[in-house]
């Protein structure tokens, strides 16, 4: 049997493990190994397990994943989040669809602590539904901003999405995290845009929230501004070159940690709690990297990549016509597949094909994380609506999926305007390395 027949058996292996719920990183870990054994025998199948398996674990880089997750799950225990919404609602909460515009910003800035969609989602539907079902918001409005505003902690830095291909494409931790900020403030925006047109369309779907006072309104803001200032130091150090990414999360960690003791607001348990969770995080994406490190070679081996890839530039359609093509299969591939399993899957078919174009990968890198974040909401496997479904049992999983369908909308927007103008990805990275 060819080598290519192998890898297309082992392709299919993979999806079929995928499709039985196989945890991604156990699958990918299994199919890599016999892939290899088959096609080298066990003695580099081996070998490569020992070695692979070592190089990860002791990747530096890899040190931004646990310290910036502990420093969103700290950030939980001590309430940041709740006063980053509680600022957000006094401000905004007044207006007709202020209570789902505060939790788009919330979801922002709690993007910017924890890096993950799925805690973001979770953390502001425990804050903001409750809120939302009291002034009788249309529940395909609340859920659906929670599901679609918990999107954006993949892409405002810090991002597990952008560390996690950085470590695949061998890419600047600290340019995908630049290259990250003005597309995730976009982004944003595009939701309070989208927020504000129902609201417009559909008055009842956001009723007006309670008129605070200014003295109420200087609180909410001065108990935000902790929450702030850690991302303004943390980001902003890595912008100014003060920090490298590691060290930007080891101060940010330090900084959530120090806050939650002065306060008084992080107990014993509570950071044993959130240790416990990172810790737990970690070596999820520790596992899918061991797996993604054993997958890739045995990928290389069966030609695969180079075939697909022979076959993307044979079409001879524009560079931009070959983007648009991946991008389209990331969006295809969203509605079945969980994220990093897609990252680990077509960026070694479709990278290669990116170097060869001249298309700058820290471009790519930032609309494949943005088509991933569509995913995460995209039917019938997203997973962010499941997380706010988890959250608001009363609420239909019909109806959630119904509510994220205009943010959906925004998101391709977005991705256009993006693809459209890469600077607007390219500044940052480009002025601070340059």
């Amino acid at each position: 049997m060819s080598v290519e027949s192998i890898g297309l058996i082992g392709i299919a292996a993979l999806l079929t493990l995928l499709a039985m719920r196989i945890p991604v990183a156990f699958a990918m870990f299994l199919v890599g190994f016999i892939g290899i054994w088959t096609v080298r025998g066990w003695d580099a199948a081996m070998g490569l397990l020992g070695s692979e398996t070592f190089t990860i674990a002791s990747s530096p880089e890899l040190v931004v994943v646990p310290l910036f997750i502990l420093m969103g799950n700290v950030a939980t225990a001590t309430g940041m989040s709740r006063q980053l919404f509680d600022a957000a609602y006094a401000m905004i909460g007044h207006i007709r669809g202020g209570l789902a515009l505060a939790t788009v910003v919330g979801c922002g800035g709690f993007a910017a602590l924890s890096g993950s969609s799925v805690a973001s989602a979770l953390t502001m539907g425990k804050v903001s539904l409750a809120e939302m079902e009291r002034f009788k918001y249309d529940p395909r409005l609340s859920t659906g901003v929670v599901a679609a505003g918990g999107t954006l902690g993949i892409l405002i830095p810090p991002s597990t999405g952008f560390v996690i291909f950085a470590i695949l494409t061998e890419q600047s931790i600290g340019r995908l995290f630049l290259a990250g900020v003005i597309p995730g403030i976009l982004l944003l925006a595009m939701f309070l845009l989208t927020v504000s047109i129902i609201c417009y369309i559909r008055p009842e779907a956001g009723p007006r929230g309670p008129v605070t006072t200014w003295g109420e309104k200087r609180r909410a803001i001065s108990g935000a501004f902790p929450i702030l200032s850690v991302v303004v130091i943390t980001i902003g150090g890595i912008y100014g070159g003060f920090f490298s990414p590691v060290e930007a999360a080891g101060v940010g960690a330090g900084l959530v940690i120090i806050y939650g003791i002065v306060k008084r607001r992080l107990s014993l348990a509570d950071f044993w709690g959130a240790s416990r969770s990172s810790v737990v995080t970690t070596a999820t994406v520790m596992l899918i990297l061991i797996g993604a490190h054993m997958i890739n070679p045995f990928l290389a081996l069966s030609h695969l990549p180079t075939y697909v890839g022979e076959a993307l530039v044979a079409l001879d359609l524009p560079v931009l016509g070959i983007l648009a093509l991946m991008l389209l299969v990331y969006l295809v591939l969203g509605c079945f597949l969980e994220g990093f399993a897609m990252l680990v899957l077509t960026l070694p078919i479709f990278f290669p094909v990116v170097l060869e174009l001249g298309i700058d990968p820290i471009w790519f890198g930032v609309l494949v994380v943005l088509t991933l974040e569509m995913g995460l909401i995209s039917p019938p496997v997203g997973i962010n609506v499941f997380i706010v479904k988890s959250v608001a049992p009363n609420v239909s999983l019909g109806d959630i999926f119904r509510g994220v369908a205009p943010f959906w909308l925004a998101m391709l927007v977005t991705l256009i305007i993006l693809i459209a103008f890469p600077q607007l990805s390219l500044f940052l990275p480009d002025t601070m390395f340059n």
